[in-house]
């Protein structure tokens, strides 16, 4: 089994591969060398024709061509290893890299827990496919009709005999292929299906134990590791029947050579020394094949695997345009509607302009497509109708490259990676001073914290778990702030952070007035009253847009939110 787009996906290990198959063949040869010469020593005593001339020379031979294949078996498992370096190395950086330019949007292709394991335990099966399956493959055509080619002339119905019985192994293998093909893709599903209710409830353990509800949830997982032992203990037997098949046509074919050389022998057609040939390479002609069997069932986990990983990486692309954005950084929707289903339109014609300098929020209860609006901004998004223009050019026609320097969107659940602090703010700026670190530290007022901690190399957890939900926010602004574009997207950058954070961000935003173009959305009313234009969204339309002071004056809906808001701010610092 061979698959042609494996085969062309990686070239470099293709070369490690025909390295591998030549030595294996070499090894071969000392292997027919030795056993010549041991045959030709017990041939020669039996007929007390053994002089000491040929005894030396016999094995002289012999002690040769031992170390010999041990170096060729060495070198071949060493090109074993570099393929199979080779493979992984291409393969995770290639489905990294395009998971990179999928961006976000990546789960509409693959779930998060179907991308791990195929970057892991998927591309593990397709290395032994490079190392071990496809080596073993060439080298099983190889070795029998090389072996045919010597001992056709030692006894040519034995060797006859021998080829035509190597073809029932392969038969075998191709009888349980179509089988295998389709339960191996079961198997798959299983087990993506079982990695990843297993992934969601170890994120969501907190929440299941508020609820407890884990142990309903620990039931239903039992349920799927079920079905999962089921369907391994299907391969496993499926394995175990096609083993045992493969030895019959290897060992029966090996006698039938075997029995045909001795009875010759005793017919006296054939000396001791030919017989013994015969009889010691005769396992080598299926030898090769049945431990290809062995590999096969290893290599249908690897083409199940590969066509996931290649249908990952042959996933449609936002489409990278070849514009660049001019002087004006002037954003502009119109007559724009999305749904991220066909059946449920989020954005219902909507237009809105942001002028180049302008501090523009957008308000509205959640759901009204505030966020949406972010997405379509920053380029995240396609499949609208109308336009979203950055300075005149439609953003999907810029290059994405050029569209990152010009907007930096900072959410309300920004990444925070395991390091330093000085690593997470490096992303943004990679040749940064520590001047400027320390700069954008200040400007969140978490220079501070640092300094008490360990400075810059302050550790940060995974997912920054060691600080405080206000600090990894104050963390992300700094990094915002060091990344310098001329427009900010603030997608509720203020949620679900303390009074004091609160504070810090919406300062540090407010200091970017006037200088970049900044669009603010936020569910409290009281951060956007200084905005130079206020957009009010209900069921994804803008029903409103003005200043606060205009807004107020018309008593519609972001009066009504306005106040109500303020009216519950005053009563909890009544309570307080």
């Amino acid at each position: 089994m061979i698959n042609k787009k494996l085969l062309s996906f990686d070239r470099g290990a293709l070369r490690y591969v025909e390295l591998n198959v030549l030595f294996q063949w070499l090894g071969m040869l000392c292997n027919v060398v030795f056993v010549k010469a041991v045959a030709g020593l017990i041939g020669a005593a039996f007929a007390g024709s053994l002089t000491s001339a040929l005894l030396w020379q016999q094995l002289v031979l012999c002690l040769a061509t031992v170390p010999l294949r041990f170096a060729c078996t060495m070198l071949a498992s060493g090109m074993s290893d570099r393929a199979s370096k080779n493979v992984k190395r291409t393969l995770r950086s290639s489905i990294y890299a395009k998971l990179a330019r999928l961006g976000p949007n990546y789960t509409e292709t693959a779930a998060t827990s179907e991308v791990v394991m195929l970057a892991s335990e998927g591309v593990e099966q397709i290395d032994t496919y490079f190392a071990k399956y496809l080596p073993q493959l060439f080298y099983s055509l190889l070795a029998p009709l090389t072996l045919f080619a010597l001992l056709v002339g030692v006894h040519a119905r034995s060797a006859i005999i021998l080829l035509c019985c190597v073809p029932l192994i392969p038969m075998s293998i191709v009888a349980v292929q179509k089988f295998a093909k389709k339960l191996l893709a079961n198997y798959w599903g299983e087990y993506t299906t079982l990695g990843d209710s297993f992934l969601e409830n170890i994120q969501g353990l907190t929440t299941l134990k508020i609820y407890q509800a884990d142990g309903w949830k620990h039931e239903q997982m039992n349920a799927q590791a079920e079905r999962f032992r089921r369907i391994t203990m299907k391969v496993l037997t499926m394995q175990l029947n096609s083993v045992t098949l493969m030895d019959l046509m290897a060992y029966g074919g090996a006698g039938l050579g075997i029995i045909s050389a001795v009875a010759a022998f005793a017919a006296g057609r054939l000396t001791l020394t030919a017989t013994l040939t015969i009889v010691l390479l005769a396992a080598d002609f299926f030898l090769p094949l049945r431990l290809l069997g062995s590999y096969f069932h290893i290599a249908m986990n690897g083409a199940a695997s590969a066509e996931k990983i290649f249908r990952l990486l042959a996933a449609e692309e936002p489409a990278d345009g070849d514009r660049l954005p001019g002087e004006n950084t002037t954003l502009q929707l119109e007559h724009v509607t999305f749904g991220y289903e066909k059946d449920r339109t989020i954005l219902k014609d909507v237009s809105l302009t942001i002028p180049q300098g302008s501090f523009v929020s957008l308000v509205g209860e959640s759901g009204c497509g505030k966020s949406t609006i972010a997405a379509l901004l920053s380029g995240s998004r396609t499949g609208y109708t109308g336009s979203v223009t950055l300075g005149g050019v439609p953003v999907q026609e810029l290059q994405q490259e050029q569209r990152l320097r010009t907007l930096t969107l900072v959410p309300h659940n920004a990444a925070i990676f395991k390091g330093t602090v000085e690593s997470n703010l490096r992303m943004a700026k990679p040749d940064a001073s520590e001047t400027e670190l320390w700069n954008a530290l200040e400007q969140v007022n978490l220079a501070d914290f640092c300094r008490s901690q360990n400075g810059l190399q302050t550790a940060l957890h995974e997912g920054g778990s060691n600080l405080s939900g206000g600090q990894r926010q104050r963390l992300a602004m700094a990094r915002a702030l060091l990344h310098d574009t001329p427009i900010y997207l603030f997608d509720e950058a203020t949620s679900n952070v303390d009074a004091e954070s609160e504070n810090d961000i919406m300062q540090a935003i407010h200091s970017l007035a006037g200088k970049k173009t900044i669009i603010l959305i936020s569910h409290r009313l009281a951060n956007v009253v200084h905005s130079d234009c206020i957009y009010a969204m209900s069921n994804g339309r803008v029903i409103e847009q003005g200043t606060h002071a205009e807004l107020l004056a018309k008593q519609g809906t972001y009066s009504r939110l306005y106040l109500a808001q303020r009216q519950l701010e005053t009563l909890e610092e009544e309570d307080a």
